[in-house]
């Protein structure tokens, strides 16, 4: 069994993030749902890309961390294949946490709305109205939430997996004890 664990900092982070991108996924099916061209849509959705824009940077600070800090060692009980795919998946998920808010949010450039920050603050779109670029970003944007959500239950599941194995891997990213 292995002991080391994340700082604190990191675990709070990892956390945090796991709930944010997780109520996004959900908040953005929801606001989809929402009837086009009502006041009501409107404020939603700008809510949902600066929850995004935010979440995006914690992200980016997450993904500095991870490259430039080392991370506890992976467990012995883990075979070869075992470690390759958890490092794959990491990196996986890393990249959709990168594509979703960045589609997103380039994806809102390429229309005539921009981003009415926390609906308060006006970011006027720096791209042309250009329905092409914003649909293929939009896609691109569904497309990065449905893979991370599919990465996310599985990395869930070998979670389990490792909390009933009692190996240790669980304990390094647990906030309790914090």
């Amino acid at each position: 069994m292995i002991q080391a664990r994340y700082a604190r900092s990191v675990r709070i982070l990892h956390w945090l993030l796991a709930a944010l991108l997780l109520l996004q996924l959900a908040f953005g099916w929801w606001v989809g749902e929402l009837p086009r061209n009502t006041p009501e849509r409107g404020y939603f959705i700008n809510l949902h890309k600066s929850i995004g824009m935010v979440t995006g940077l914690l992200i980016l600070l997450r993904i500095y961390w991870r490259f430039t800090s080392t991370a506890p060692t992976l467990s012995i009980t883990m075979s070869h294949w075992q470690q390759r795919l958890a490092t794959a998946g990491h990196h996986l998920m890393y990249l959709c946490m990168l594509a979703l808010p960045l589609s997103g949010y380039i994806a809102s450039n390429f229309s005539r709305f921009g981003v009415k920050f926390f609906n308060t603050m006006t970011l006027a779109p720096w791209g042309p109205n250009d329905k092409g670029v914003y649909s293929f970003f939009n896609r691109l944007h569904s497309l990065s939430g449905w893979l991370l959500l599919t990465l996310v239950v599985l990395h869930v599941l070998a979670a389990i997996g490792h909390g009933l194995r009692r190996d240790g891997i669980f304990f390094r990213i647990s906030l309790w004890p914090l």
